[in-house]
């Protein structure tokens, strides 16, 4: 017998898409009598309020550029969709645990692509 529980389904999401569904909860919350957000609830607000920089649609179509690419795979388009790296550096610190290292041209091609939603 397992004490742990079973993992059924698991999705990514970006900080923005994060912000959006936090801002219904909110919004659902402040209709009830008892508008006291549990203090969880109220540091995911305050934490997706500060580092979403994009609106749900362009942190996806951001993610879709970045699949499109052969080095980049889904966990880390959601990761670089919510970092938007602005050099070579910050796009390596995604990359850090990966058994290989991407070459300038592939880092370019990122950066490339961020830069048009920076």
């Amino acid at each position: 017998m397992t004490i742990f529980k079973e993992k059924l389904d698991e999705e990514y999401l970006t900080v923005s898409e994060a912000k959006e569904l936090l801002s219904a909860v909110e919004a659902e919350r402040a209709t009830e009598e008892d508008r006291e957000m549990r203090y969880e609830l109220a540091r995911a607000v305050d934490h997706v309020n500060r580092f979403a920089f994009l609106d749900a649609d362009e942190s996806l179509e951001l993610v879709e550029e970045l699949l499109e690419l052969e080095k980049v795979d889904e966990p880390q388009a959601y990761k670089l969709a919510d970092l938007l790296p602005r050099d070579r550096t910050e796009v390596r610190a995604v990359y850090a645990q990966e058994r290989y290292a991407l070459d300038g041209d592939e880092l370019d091609a990122i950066l490339d692509i961020v830069a048009k939603y920076a």
